[in-house]
């Protein structure tokens, strides 16, 4: 599948964005590289993500996971 946001691939990338593909190994999913023309809204997503996934919930992480594995596929979603 073609994406239809245009992105900067790693082997493209320079300062702050190439800094955080360098994070990621190059292996950044496609869902993460639709920021990749704007490397803060990246670093925001990124935070917002650690706090939904990693912060303090009455939520196990274990449930938080699945929940977004249901509600990818319910959106027949690839990530």
């Amino acid at each position: 599948m073609t994406a239809r946001i245009q992105v900067i691939e790693s082997d493209q990338a320079e300062g702050k964005m190439k800094e955080l593909y360098d994070r990621f190994n190059g292996q950044m999913a496609n869902i993460l590289k639709i920021h990749s023309l704007n490397p803060k809204s990246l670093e925001a997503h990124l935070d917002y993500y650690r706090v939904i996934m990693f912060g303090k919930s009455p939520l196990p992480r274990r449930l938080r996971e699945m929940i977004a594995t249901v509600v990818s596929t319910t959106n027949e979603c690839f990530y």
